[in-house]
């Protein structure tokens, strides 16, 4: 992730929740804010509810490379929650990819010169 922080703080997540803005599909809720710097910051959320830990850093991993993959046609200075949902379990890397993208291009947060 070159220009993308990692989202540490309860605090940050909360805020997140709280007042951003949030669309869903079958596999994973986004939730995206604007933040006060020039990088994105992303964090990543899986619940012992989608599996054991196994399962849940695999697909973390998955939305993580995801992300990573497209990172460069997405605006700057955006706080990114992703939250994986029950039926990210066992899904393949081109579903979450899809799932990802789907969100991105619903929250409208692509460059302009390139389509996500």
């Amino acid at each position: 992730m070159n220009h993308t922080e990692t989202l540490k703080s309860n605090f940050d997540y909360k805020e997140i929740y709280r007042t951003g803005k949030s669309y869903a599909n079958k596999y994973l809720i986004m939730y995206i804010k604007r933040n006060e710097f020039d990088s994105n910051r992303l964090g990543i959320s899986v619940s012992k509810k989608v599996g054991n830990s196994v399962v849940r850093h695999r697909v973390t991993r998955l939305i993580r490379e995801s992300y990573r993959l497209s990172e460069d046609r997405l605006l700057s200075g955006l706080d990114i929650v992703i939250t994986a949902r029950v039926g990210a379990k066992g899904r393949d890397y081109a579903e979450i990819e899809s799932a990802v993208l789907h969100l991105l291009k619903l929250h409208k947060v692509g460059k302009e010169s390139s389509i996500i």
